[in-house]
């Protein structure tokens, strides 16, 4: 008899710590299971986002190729790189969209646009290489607008190191743009020597040292 006492006060003790206990139980399990749920809707959710943005960055890609790309296929083109901006904002997609938006309205003349497009990526993107390609395109726009003097602020700083034969090269086109021969052949010297270094190719430098009339530099 004790052992069947026992027993049930046992079991009146489990009935009341779970009428006391049981609904929030429940609520936790049921909370946990919508965690899972909503974290793996959420990875789902995420994968598709990229394979889309994946998607649509490559068919920008195809189109800003495109061997004959008329006003249309521009107007089309820089149509596609802003919905990629809009809808997957803080993906690599979106800072190389608009990398590809400023060199498309330079195509279209529209500088002021161009510039807008490189200084986002500047402003918005938190990967350093993309930030200093940013900068490496506008200082080659400001020299080609006839602000070399900008272009040199523009090449001060956010330039990582592997791009440093590429700031040397445009550096060296903004100094002969102010008429500083000396600079633009150090700066053109130090390019062949950043390129030289890394093992990386770099075009035209040469040809820029000899129309300086300097025989000697030969990567």
């Amino acid at each position: 008899m004790a052992e069947l006492r026992t027993e049930e006060e046992q079991l009146d003790a489990i009935k009341r710590w779970w009428k006391e206990n049981g609904t929030s139980l429940i609520a936790g399990v049921a909370l946990a299971a919508a965690g899972i749920f909503g974290w793996n809707a959420w990875q789902n959710y995420q994968e598709n986002q990229a394979e889309a943005a994946s998607l649509r960055y490559q068919q920008l890609v195809n189109l800003a190729d495109a061997e004959a790309l008329d006003d249309e296929g521009l107007a089309q083109a820089r149509a596609l790189a802003d919905e990629i901006v809009d809808n997957h904002g803080r993906t690599l997609y979106a800072d190389m969209a608009r990398l590809i938006d400023a060199r498309l309205a330079v195509a279209q003349d529209d500088h002021d646009a161009a510039v807008a497009a490189l200084r986002s990526v500047i402003d918005a993107s938190k990967r350093d290489y993309i930030q200093g390609l940013a900068r490496l395109r506008l200082a080659r726009l400001q020299v080609a607008q006839g602000d070399a003097e900008a272009a040199l602020e523009t090449l001060g700083s956010g330039i990582p190191d592997a791009l440093a034969a590429q700031r040397a090269d445009i550096r060296g086109d903004a100094q002969l743009a102010l008429g500083r021969e000396d600079q633009a052949r150090e700066a053109w010297r130090e390019a062949l020597a950043h390129a030289e270094q890394r093992d990386q190719p770099i075009y035209g430098v040469q040809l820029k040292l000899e129309d300086l009339g300097v025989e000697e530099a030969i990567l």
